[in-house]
């Protein structure tokens, strides 16, 4: 089998989905104009999908709360000092900065919304080009 997509239950599924796409790059695929507003956000490589929506309302879960180890997005990075200073101009916010033993670059971030965001950069890609 083939992961298709992870869905998040968001307050702002609409300017989550316009950052997301203007500040990391994600395009939108499928959109719902009312009520979830559901949104599929592609990544570059157009193989794995990213849901927002806002169903049910009153289910959001605390992001803000959590601990970035319990939930986060993760995302490849080719220069990610480039790309935090981008996001962080953005609105995103810096929750720590990690550079592994193995030569990995770790960089975990907030979205303005709260949702853990990590930026990767790995010495020894996990990925398949």
């Amino acid at each position: 089998m083939k992961l298709e997509h992870v869905a998040l239950n968001v307050m702002d599924p609409v300017a989550m989905a316009a950052w997301y796409v203007e500040h990391l790059g994600l395009a939108i695929v499928r959109q719902v104009a009312e009520a979830p507003y559901t949104h599929f956000l592609a990544d570059s490589s157009g193989t794995i999908l990213l849901e927002i929506y806002n169903n049910p309302p009153d289910q959001i879960p605390p992001y803000t709360e959590m601990d970035p180890l319990l939930l986060h997005v993760a995302f490849v990075s080719v220069d990610p000092e480039a790309d935090k200073v981008a996001l962080l101009a953005a609105g995103a916010t810096l929750v720590e900065e990690t550079r592994l033993s193995d030569g990995s670059h770790l960089v975990m971030l907030r979205d303005p919304w709260g949702l853990a965001i990590q930026l990767c950069k790995r010495a020894m890609p996990m990925l398949k080009d």
